[in-house]
């Protein structure tokens, strides 16, 4: 038998060997899940003897996130605009920098029925949560990978959504039926660069997948990809999360297909967004 407190100890500095950011945190968060308690329940139970029952799982545990794979997909969730997503392995993180695409368009998303595709949804967040925030959005959900359609339809089943929203396996717009509406098209596509990848932190280089990650050499084949699909389906509109410097490039896109262009940026200042409205 150990004292939890002993366990901790033990897993922050397993973890700061490993050079996990915030190791005493993540500990915490680790052990609370394991033992089904609030983390700050962590701290009350110091002295609470643990048996090796116990230990096993979280043990497998600490060995998953001293491989460095992302917390998300050990725990099985993330919180995203204020609420909780299953996260599978393989499947790209929710970032809190995506919220600003919700922000974005969720005034925008107006009328009785919004049909609105999410093209390369991963854990489906974005479209799921504009589907939450407007009972009026009726979603197309759209990847190309099957752990990321599990995961999107893990979601639509968590949030109770199955009947305003359609999980597509295909590639961008091609997947919706020529005969189905779409009003707005929503993305967050891969734009980092290909050369870039290679230093990108261990939990996405290593354990994300590369189809969600990898751009291109500029980071910015699947705009090229996407726009034109987007300007010929949309009766409205298009909103993009793009990379740090891209938004330029993005917004020319757009405006040559006719939008009317607007960027947004994240909570850092960083011009993550580009809207494009048509008319």
């Amino acid at each position: 038998m150990k004292p939890l407190v002993e366990v901790l100890t033990a897993t922050t500095e397993f973890f700061k060997a490993r050079g996990i950011p915030s190791p005493r945190m993540e500990a915490e968060l680790v052990l609370a899940h394991a033992l089904g308690i609030d983390r700050v329940k962590v701290y009350l139970l110091f002295d609470r003897p643990m048996g090796e029952a116990e230990l096993l799982p979280i043990r497998e545990l600490v060995r998953r996130r001293g491989q460095r794979e992302p917390l998300a997909a050990v725990l099985g969730r993330k919180e995203f605009y204020g609420r909780e997503f299953v996260v599978t392995p393989g499947v790209l993180v929710p970032r809190p920098d995506t919220e600003t695409l919700i922000e974005a368009l969720l005034p925008r998303l107006q009328g009785d029925s919004v049909y609105v595709a999410d093209v390369g949804s991963g854990t489906g967040c974005i479209g799921l949560t504009l589907a939450l925030e407007n009972p009026a959005v009726r979603l197309y959900a759209i990847d190309l990978a099957d752990a990321a359609l599990a995961n999107t339809r893990a979601n639509v089943e968590k949030h109770g959504l199955g009947k305003r929203v359609g999980v597509l396996k295909g590639n961008l717009l091609a997947a919706i039926p020529a005969s189905r509406p779409v009003d707005w098209v929503v993305s967050n596509p891969p734009y980092v660069p290909s050369a870039d990848i290679e230093g990108l932190e261990p939990e996405v280089r290593v354990h994300e997948p590369r189809l969600a990650l990898d751009g291109g050499r500029d980071g910015l084949d699947a705009y090229r990809a996407l726009v034109p699909q987007a300007a010929a389906r949309a009766r409205v509109g298009v909103a993009l999360e793009v990379g740090k410097g891209q938004a330029p490039a993005v917004s020319e896109m757009l405006a040559r297909e006719g939008f009317r262009v607007d960027v947004c940026r994240d909570l850092a200042g960083v011009e993550r967004v580009v809207v494009g409205v048509k008319g």
